[in-house]
């Protein structure tokens, strides 16, 4: 029978604990509410003695997440009274409260960090659980670095502690310094003497990702007997950050057969989560991230798409609607083959070329490839019809009249930012201007007013790129039209055309769905 894997998340905790990702009590409430509805088991909602806000985030979630009883709220403390006195009284408000608090066991730590002997420091901890028992019912007791710590002292602490009262012992590889065969071994031998010391307290692990093995030592310690893991969402944490939360969950639940374990994470919630995050706390998720990154399930090479189009689990063994995502991209650029380029033109209705004439249309398809990076639908709209023109083909012209071209910009960055555009679309020449609070603003006011297509700027993201004094600019965007969302990107030496390069893909896109009609 599977065995239920409880997920502790401290996105809101560890994972804040990222220099410059500071959260404000509105946002760590959002993000909170957003991992509930996740599915998390319990939420590490922060630091409470660590200042008077974090204090009032904590309480606040406390009060307005864990008013229910399927989710516990719990905060990190040092085992100190006055540490676990804040978190007491900030998680009390919840349905689920639970004290957590954290010592070290390694020699480092031990008499390194604290300059106090193993039986000290034991003494330390045992009164620590003892004190926080008489407050809550829950106690989750971290033996900080467990991975570099003696066995014997290790298992003495977690004897020890446990006969105080601690109904959760967490086992952190703090430093990311175990490796998953190894660390799945001390996870077997902990469990195995806990299980005969008391069946009801739970195993847990915190894995960090310095050597780049967080993931793999949780799975191989959800193998090994741990009943609960810690993670974060994206990954994020001190350092190089903890075990993932989507990659660990997406992990068991593709190979539920090796792991025979579950847990109750709504997968679907996924990418709405990690965007959230992402998004608050100023994080760019690292494009070939598995699961959440931007590229988990884009497909641009051509042995790719075609396998994918013949059979999707050639090269999926995931679906992206699992994770929150709309399904498949096959994104077409100079490297995707003819499969996936014939594929795309079908689903604009273009199906009765002969080979030599798709020949023909696929070379044009290459040197726009070459030029623009990535190819939108608007723009196989504009291959097809140079085909038609060139071969004097007759009622087939006339699609690139729907789109926009952009002519000529200018952006004027003072204490109020203009813009303003020269747009093309088929025959006709616009002009607009606009004025906004930032340049940004200024410049897409000004290509709507030219498009008059009501679409909103949800997202913006802008990377630059370096070589001595050259300087290119790489920018992706997405907009909502009618509930729908559409993604396009630029490339430019200017910043400033990037931007509307990008806002003018996506009103093509738009056009082309909405707009032009299907032959």
């Amino acid at each position: 029978m599977a065995r239920k894997i409880w997920v502790f998340d401290t996105t809101l905790r560890d994972g804040e604990q990222v220099p410059g990702a500071k959260l404000n009590q509105f946002e760590k409430l959002e993000v909170a509410q957003q991992l509930k509805k996740l599915g998390v088991d319990i939420i590490e909602a922060g630091f409470p003695a660590s200042s008077t806000g974090d204090f009032h985030a904590v309480k606040e979630i406390a009060e307005k997440v864990g008013n229910t009883n399927d989710i516990m709220i719990t905060a990190l403390a040092r085992a100190v009274k006055s540490d676990i006195d804040a978190v007491y009284n900030s998680v009390k408000h919840a349905e689920k409260p639970l004290i957590h608090m954290v010592l070290g066991t390694s020699d480092i730590h031990v008499e390194k960090k604290f300059g106090k002997s193993k039986n000290q420091i034991l003494d330390i901890g045992v009164e620590a659980v003892k004190y926080a028992k008489s407050l809550l019912p829950d106690v989750q007791y971290s033996t900080e670095d467990a991975s570099r710590s003696d066995f014997e002292y290790l298992w003495k602490t977690i004897e020890a502690v446990v006969k105080a009262g601690a109904t959760m012992i967490n086992v952190p590889d703090t430093v990311g310094y175990a490796e998953p065969e190894e660390f799945g071994n001390l996870i077997c031998r902990l469990n195995d003497r806990l299980k005969n010391l008391n069946d009801q307290v739970l195993l847990s692990v915190h894995c960090h990702n310095d050597l780049g093995m967080a993931t793999a030592n949780t799975l191989a310690a959800i193998k090994n007997g741990a009943d609960k893991v810690e993670c974060t969402i994206n990954g994020i944490g001190e350092r190089a950050g903890n075990a993932a939360l989507e990659e660990v969950v997406m992990a068991m639940n593709t190979r539920s057969t090796l792991y025979n374990a579950y847990t109750n994470i709504n997968t679907q919630e996924i990418m709405n989560t990690s965007r959230l995050v992402s998004s608050f706390m100023g994080l760019d998720v690292q494009v070939n991230k598995a699961i959440t990154g931007e590229n988990a399930f884009a497909h641009s090479s051509g042995i790719h798409q075609d396998g994918l189009l013949k059979s999707r689990d050639a090269y999926e063994i995931i679906s992206p609607i699992e994770v929150g995502l709309d399904d498949m991209e096959l994104v077409l650029t100079a490297r995707s083959g003819r499969h996936a380029v014939k594929n795309a033109l079908e689903k604009l209705g273009f199906d009765t070329f002969t080979d030599l004439q798709f020949e023909e249309i696929f070379s044009g398809f290459l040197a726009m490839a070459d030029e623009k990076k990535e190819v939108y639908n608007h723009d196989l709209y504009i291959i097809v019809e140079n085909f038609f023109n060139e071969n004097n083909l007759s009622n087939q012209a006339g699609m690139s009249e729907n789109f926009f071209e952009l002519m000529d910009l200018q952006v004027i960055n003072n204490t109020r930012p203009s813009a303003s555009v020269t747009m093309k679309k088929g025959d006709q020449i616009f002009e607009a201007s606009a004025v906004g609070f930032s340049p940004i603003d200024a410049l897409y006011s000004a290509i709507m007013k030219v498009c008059q297509i009501d679409a909103q700027l949800t997202e913006y993201n802008i990377s630059c790129i370096s070589r001595g004094t050259e300087e290119v600019g790489k920018v992706k965007i997405q907009v909502e039209f009618r509930e729908e969302k559409y993604t396009a990107k630029a490339t430019d030496a200017d910043m400033m055309k990037a931007s509307a390069l990008a806002m003018i893909n996506a009103i093509n896109n738009i056009v082309v769905d909405h707009l032009v009609p299907v032959r």
